[in-house]
């Protein structure tokens, strides 16, 4: 059966180059990369070209870069660890009404150890106000946690604009950022950046933190002294060494790319629009990651879609994998202001490097199809 995959947000396929690295690493570098003999020190030798692939993907040092078991870690050591290690009584943590729930969820574990949370809304832009994060800061606020690409809606936040106003430490999830916008943590000014492998062609279980020299972070968990003591516990060398690979392939064609993609995304869009009537683009005024569009379609109900199109053989979520099962509307919609029923009626559809425009093609075939068939049962019900 015709199959096609439009989920990319959500988990990205293996690309070949690097697959053939992780192979490669569990075939020839089986070695635990702290042990000082031959195996070890290939190990670790992956374990380093791996961390400078990455650093230089991101305009960093290899140093700054903390290796983890994936974007939730990584969120999690920057947003507990920073604020755990920061001073005083009294903590104030920012970030916004659209975070992914790796971020929401150490909020509000911190909330409940009595660190004061303020959760930004966005507006119907999807976008925060830079202005709003500097009225929001307190004396005693020590971080602020803003995501750079919205996973549900693809909308950019301006981090540049907010890490100018900050005055304090500032972590960005960047995890469906990388690979798709060109990232500098330098130029965005930003203290702590998460990144996700499976995001960016690369396997499963594997993240990274960037974590700017100077900065404090208390530890989750102990052990070992890897990582800088940042995070102890033997590396995944074949997983990191694909991330790896996946961060030199990114950066070797990021332009070309996304800018292919963007066409695809573009067309998709435009041919919905122009054949399905009652639709329309979530977040469509701002700056989006190429790959990412958010559509509604009134009448129909989201999860319904999305079987009837798996069907068809296609793959298209109705927003989070992490959210998938919830009974309650996207937040990330009604954040920006959809009701609850249009935001259960949104399908998200996110690109990546296996999709054609044939693809996209016999995808809004499906679309027109499946979704007159659910108004009109649904009209009969």
């Amino acid at each position: 059966m015709f199959r096609a995959y439009f989920d990319n947000n959500a988990t990205t396929p293996l690309a070949p180059e690097v697959r053939q690295v992780v192979v490669s690493s569990l075939d020839e570098t089986y070695g635990n990369a702290s042990s000082i003999h031959y195996f070890g020190q290939g190990a670790k030798q992956r374990l380093e070209a791996a961390r400078r692939q990455l650093a230089s993907l991101i305009g960093a040092k290899p140093a700054e870069i903390v290796f983890t078991g994936g974007g939730t870690e990584a969120d999690n050591l920057a947003i507990l660890g920073l604020v755990r290690a920061a001073p005083g009584p009294r903590k104030h943590v920012i970030t916004t009404a659209i975070e992914h729930p790796a971020v929401l969820g150490p909020c509000g574990e911190l909330e409940r150890e009595g660190v004061s949370i303020t959760r930004l809304p966005v507006g119907a832009s999807g976008v925060v106000d830079p202005a709003d994060v500097a009225g929001a800061l307190r004396p005693e606020t020590v971080l602020v946690s803003v995501m750079h690409a919205n996973n549900e809606i693809g909308t950019i936040q301006p981090i540049a604009e907010i890490t100018a106003r900050a005055e304090v430490p500032v972590h960005v999830d960047g995890v469906q950022a990388l690979g798709k916008i060109p990232v500098d943590v330098n130029a965005l000014g930003v203290d702590l950046y998460s990144m996700s492998a499976h995001k960016l062609y690369a396997p499963k279980g594997v993240g990274a933190l960037y974590v700017r020299k100077g900065t404090k972070l208390a530890p989750l968990s102990f052990g070992g002294h890897h990582e800088r003591d940042r995070r102890p516990g033997t590396e995944n060398v074949p997983g990191i060494a694909g991330f790896g690979a996946a961060a030199e392939l990114a950066g070797r064609d990021l332009i070309e790319e996304n800018q292919r993609i963007a066409s695809l995304r573009d067309r998709l869009e435009s041919a919905i629009l122009q054949r399905i009537p009652d639709t329309g683009v979530n977040g469509a005024a701002a700056s989006r990651t190429p790959n990412t569009t958010n559509i509604y379609f009134d009448g129909i109900d989201g999860e319904a879609l999305v079987i009837a199109l798996d069907l068809r053989g296609f793959a298209v979520s109705t927003g989070s994998a992490c959210s998938s099962g919830a009974v309650t509307p996207s937040h990330v919609l009604t954040a920006i202001g959809l009701s609850a029923q249009r935001a259960r009626a949104s399908i998200r559809f996110s690109l990546g490097r296996l999709n054609t425009a044939e693809q996209v093609d016999a995808l809004v075939e499906a679309l027109e199809a499946s979704v007159t068939h659910l108004r009109r049962i649904s009209v009969h019900a």
